[in-house]
């Protein structure tokens, strides 16, 4: 009965490991996701698109999905007349969650 215990505890653990492992590699590609929206947005802004519904479309999208994630770094770092900071800290503050998450799982 004792190696049973053992074998299900076994079955546990490797559930468990199996769970983390797919957490963290889940974090990982929302966060290259999350990065690579952040620097499409940065694109969009530098660059003076023609109107088109569909560009209008993709520059509210990443609009509203970037830009409350950067007002957080915008409170904490005023603009040096017209460059924004708040992009490249809210990058690296991404790569440092990633690398974070990666030494923790």
């Amino acid at each position: 009965m004792e190696n049973g215990v053992a074998m299900g505890e076994l079955a546990t653990l490797s559930l468990l490991a199996d769970v983390q492992s797919s957490v963290g590699r889940f974090v990982i590609v929302f966060l290259w996701v999350y990065s690579l929206l952040i620097l499409a947005f940065i694109l969009t802004s530098w660059v003076r698109l023609p109107y088109s519904p569909w560009l209008n479309s993709v520059q509210r999208f990443l609009y509203e999905v970037c830009d409350p994630y950067l007002r957080i770094f915008r409170r904490f770092i005023p603009p040096l007349g017209p460059i924004d900071l708040s992009p490249m800290i809210g990058l690296i503050a991404i790569f440092v969650a990633m690398r974070l998450v990666d030494a923790v799982l």
